[in-house]
């Protein structure tokens, strides 16, 4: 595999005996004060890897999660150092090849232990949890709402981040209080709103609908900055305006193209990921770059 051999080569590097950590899509190199994110081709669903990626994934969503950071640096601080290789400290600025495009020199900073999930529309498993009880993560909608229906207003649903394997586990707004205390609960939720409003709008007014999206923050010198990756297909659900109806799935930009296969195969959400078919993988991938080019207006060069 194409990302296999990418990260393999990275790895032969030497890092001052500190080995990356590889999440379920990213490796992440710790240089001390400073992080190199490099996003891989690996997808992840149902929060199980899949033993296949999908062609350029990886350069799609860093550059998406480079625009919306350029978009939003007027509402918010982020992470974002530099995506430019020859800015990369030695030996990773001798890597361009392998890097270019897919890697992102961050701030290091404390982590949150929360994911902070705002949602628009009634889609996923909010619409599986509303259908059986009404709500969506514990909260109360109005009844008689449709698929995929655009909701009365916008919903906060914390999550607390699963380990590699395990998943994501909703939690009440009271307790994601608890796990990191009512000033940065009461910031991460009005900015993660403020994000969305903006984004949305954004987004609309290049036919696309945002749905649903997650939010990382982190804290550094005193302050708390937005992380990870921005409003990506990974991250986000987004659909062509103009293709949608509610009451029904939508056709998307994001990975819920695979999650429809998984579903049409009765994958079990568990344990390892399956191959993903070379047609399901190939049309994943024009989705992804269809999204980019609509959302930043460029041409994405392969």
């Amino acid at each position: 595999m194409k990302d296999k051999m990418i990260m393999e080569t990275i790895l032969q590097t030497n890092i001052g005996n500190r080995p990356p950590s590889r999440g379920k899509v990213r490796d992440i190199y710790d240089l001390g004060n400073k992080l190199l994110i490099v996003a891989s081709d690996r997808l992840s669903a149902f929060d199980v890897v899949m033993t296949n990626g999908i062609p350029y994934k990886g350069i799609v969503l860093t550059r998406i999660s480079r625009f919306w950071f350029d978009f939003l640096s007027d509402i918010v601080e982020h992470h974002l150092i530099s995506d430019n290789v020859a800015n990369f400290p030695e030996p990773f600025c001798d890597h361009a090849k392998q890097l270019a495009g897919r890697s992102m020199l961050v701030r290091k900073v404390e982590v949150l232990p929360v994911e902070c999930v705002v949602r628009g529309y009634l889609a996923g498993s909010g619409w599986k949890e509303y259908q059986q009880s009404g709500t969506v993560c514990g909260q109360k909608l109005p009844a008689g709402l449709k698929q995929c229906e655009k909701l009365p207003e916008l919903i906060f649903t914390p999550a607390t981040k699963a380990e590699l394997g395990e998943h994501d586990e909703n939690i009440s707004s009271e307790r994601c209080v608890e796990i990191i205390g009512k000033q940065a609960a009461d910031y991460v939720r009005s900015k993660s709103t403020e994000i969305f409003e903006k984004a949305s709008e954004y987004a609309e007014s290049k036919g696309i609908i945002l749905a649903d999206t997650k939010f990382e923050w982190g804290l550094v010198d005193g302050k708390i900055i937005l992380i990870d990756e921005v409003l990506t297909p990974d991250s986000s659900r987004f659909w062509p305006a103009d293709k949608y109806e509610a009451g029904r799935d939508q056709e998307s930009f994001d990975k819920q193209f695979v999650r429809n296969y998984l579903e049409s195969i009765n994958f079990n959400k568990s344990g390892p990921g399956v191959e993903l078919p070379e047609d399901i993988t190939a049309k994943t991938s024009d989705k992804y770059i269809e999204g980019y080019e609509r959302l930043t207006g460029g041409k994405f060069e392969k």
